[in-house]
């Protein structure tokens, strides 16, 4: 038997980070993962990931209002669709 763990709508990581990015800045990322505790994010170039880098700190407390589980935010050059 699986049991499959009930999301409740605005308790997963998409919705954490609509609510503390800007639309720009969403049409850049794309969730790679959250794993314990680390959410990884793709980001579609360099300049973006600079941009990112520099308000991380800001961001990370923002989600850790959304929910405690975060502990750390990683960002990584990829292909976002």
């Amino acid at each position: 038997m699986v049991h499959k763990k009930s999301v409740l709508p605005g308790d997963d990581p998409e919705s954490w980070l609509r609510k503390v990015l800007t639309k720009r800045e969403l049409g850049h990322i794309k969730l790679q993962y959250f794993r314990k505790g680390i959410l990884g994010l793709l980001v579609d170039s360099p300049v973006w990931r600079y941009s990112l880098n520099l308000k991380k700190e800001e961001l990370l407390s923002k989600l850790k209002q959304c929910s405690a589980q975060i502990k750390e935010v990683r960002f990584s050059i990829g292909e976002v669709k």
